[in-house]
């Protein structure tokens, strides 16, 4: 198993909206794992909410640490950085990231939108917010490879903009010409067992499955 570095930090975040109930987190106390290993191995930076956050299970067991458990068992040479914040939402994933690429990465896994969309806010705002973060990602490193991390909702806010929220990940996948994985909780996302009591994030269990899920894709471009 690979070591690495970790770099704490205090962020203060407001309440997250749910389908099923509020999810508050305030001062709240994080370890990011925000420093490359000291050697040249390449790095993958996962990039999200509490889905990558591990929240309920820990970083742990959430699903960039099962991934990395992957590379390990085939011998690569790559560092896994877990930068997930419960209750992100794409505006504040935007308003930190230039913080967080201040070390380079060689593959960026884009997990944010979910929040917006179970807060309702325009489709046009999250849409705005997830190519600024793409674009951002390459003005401070044109080689880094992009993996956008596809979203669904259930119909809170009506079904026409359910609908037009799925949309949004592979236009954005095409239009960047990135990697897409189509669904990140396919196989998760309903089902009881596989979910903690909120009915939203995942058990430990449920983080293997979108670690497979993440894989799929992952394995073609490293």
């Amino acid at each position: 198993m690979k070591k690495l570095l970790y770099l704490p930090f205090v962020l203060f975040i407001y309440a997250c909206s749910s389908a099923t109930s509020d999810e508050t987190t305030s001062q709240e106390t994080i370890n990011e794992n925000v420093v490359a290993e000291e050697n040249n191995s390449k790095t993958i930076l996962f990039y999200g909410n509490s889905l990558t956050a591990g929240y309920g299970v820990g970083m742990e067991e959430a699903f960039p640490s099962q991934i990395e458990k992957t590379l390990d068992s085939l011998n690569m040479d790559y560092s896994v950085v877990n930068a997930g914040l419960s209750g992100e939402t794409t505006a504040g994933g935007l308003g930190r990231l230039d913080w967080v690429l201040n070390q380079k990465v060689d593959v960026f896994v884009l997990e944010l939108g979910a929040n917006d969309g179970l807060r309702g806010i325009p489709l046009s705002d999250t849409k705005a917010n997830l190519q600024a973060m793409i674009n951002l990602v390459w003005e401070k490193n044109p080689d880094t490879k992009i993996v956008l991390a596809g979203m669904q909702i259930p119909p809170n806010m009506g079904q026409v903009y359910a609908n037009e929220f799925k949309n949004i990940w592979k236009n954005m996948a095409d239009k960047n010409s990135i990697k897409l994985i189509p669904f990140l909780l396919d196989g998760v996302g309903g089902i009881p067992a596989l979910n903690q009591a909120d009915g939203i994030h995942p058990t430990a269990a449920g983080h293997k499955i979108l670690a497979n899920n993440v894989w799929a894709i992952l394995k073609e471009i490293i």
